[in-house]
């Protein structure tokens, strides 16, 4: 599980056993946790964010999109 970034208590990760499933990244805070697809920027499953932390979380991830995604391609090509 390679840490990609972490912010504001956020740890932003993903499972090295996901290739093929499309770009996304988990993000954790506590026992709260969110998977988030990156192309487009949606939410996947959640589970224990409250509905403003998950916006929070979207526009953390949109942010760093880009940063993101060429860690994903990076890791798994």
């Amino acid at each position: 599980m390679p840490t990609i970034h972490r912010q504001n208590g956020f740890r932003l990760y993903f499972y090295s056993h996901e290739p093929n499933e499309p770009p996304h990244v988990h993000v954790d805070r506590g026992e709260a946790t969110i998977k988030v697809w990156l192309d487009p920027v949606t939410v996947a499953k959640s589970r224990g964010f409250r509905a403003h932390e998950i916006t929070d979380i979207l526009a953390m991830v949109a942010t760093h999109r880009d940063m993101l995604l060429e860690k994903w391609h990076e890791y798994f090509s």
